[in-house]
């Protein structure tokens, strides 16, 4: 229960301050790690801070669950990108 109003307040501070700085920090940068095709317009900012809000939230509760999915994120887009790269070697285009 604990952990459940810990995620709650949290989520409201992370939500409340994304939406209240939107146009001075958040949006910045945001813009700076984002590509051009998701940029993010004044239309996009209350799904861009309920997604901020929700991942702060849980790595603030959960850190160590969200440091192993990351890391198996990382790992699988290696594999991907590796397996990309043999099928192309393989393949023949002429």
């Amino acid at each position: 229960m604990t952990e459940i109003v810990i995620w709650l307040i949290a989520f409201a501070l992370i939500l409340f301050f994304s939406i209240k700085l939107w146009k001075t920090s958040v949006s910045a940068g945001l813009n700076k790690v984002m590509p051009r095709v998701i940029k993010s317009d004044d239309d996009n900012r209350w799904v861009w801070s309920i997604a901020l809000a929700v991942l702060g939230a849980t790595t603030l509760v959960r850190p160590i669950d969200m440091l192993l999915t990351a890391i198996v994120i990382a790992i699988l887009a290696l594999i991907v990108k590796k397996l990309a790269g043999w099928a192309m070697g393989k393949a023949n285009f002429h």
